[in-house]
């Protein structure tokens, strides 16, 4: 068995199995092409839009390699504060979300805490949140304005099938279609792992 056969039989089989951890993740790193709006969970509430990406390898490592690197970079810059918050809600392993909330007119008030996410018919609530900009929290935006943070929720969230975002009674189960690309840009990132590896 050549390198090329070895690695792709390995990674379909870390694939067919239970969701794995971000550290146990074995797709290949560098070979993504998608743009985070491919991955975004996105709804609007009239005065407020909100935007939910997944920071869990299964997702990010299908990004294209430079919006990867920013995300890991960003968590890494961002570790102590958010491993502060894991011991606080006695999480060991959080499931990593960035949560943006961008104002359409002026005055827009937002809860942080109503972002909720629904998987395998269990409701994830937030047990902790990492702000990134300065404008969280007076929890009010201007139009254009933007507040982003991350987000903490108990492991258990399975991005590999289809999940419910809510927020203040909205809801939004558009990520069915979006393991659709999902699965599709696995395959890709596969194919071009392989063709990249060495024969021996």
């Amino acid at each position: 068995m050549n390198h090329r056969t070895a690695l792709l039989i390995g990674v379909l089989g870390a694939l067919a199995a239970p969701q794995k951890s971000r550290a146990q993740d074995t797709l290949p790193v560098g070979f993504g092409t998608l743009k985070r709006d491919n991955v975004v969970i996105s709804f609007s509430t009239g005065p407020l839009q909100i935007q939910i990406l997944p920071l869990d390898e299964s997702v990010t490592r299908l990004l294209a390699p430079d919006t990867y690197k920013s995300l890991t970079d960003l968590i890494k810059q961002r570790q102590g504060d958010i491993s502060d918050q894991a011991q606080r809600a006695g999480v060991q392993h959080p499931a990593l979300v960035m949560v943006t909330f961008f104002g359409t007119v002026s005055q827009a008030r937002f809860v942080p805490e109503d972002v909720d996410l629904t998987s395998r018919g269990r409701l994830f609530r937030p047990v902790g949140i990492v702000p990134l900009s300065p404008q969280w929290g007076g929890q009010q935006l201007d139009a254009r304005q933007q507040a982003t943070a991350i987000y903490l929720f108990e492991s258990g969230i399975a991005w590999g099938e289809s999940l419910t975002a809510s927020y203040e009674g909205m809801t939004n189960d558009a990520w069915s279609k979006t393991i659709q690309t999902l699965n599709t840009e696995r395959m890709r990132v596969l194919s071009r792992a392989s063709a990249r590896a060495p024969a021996h």
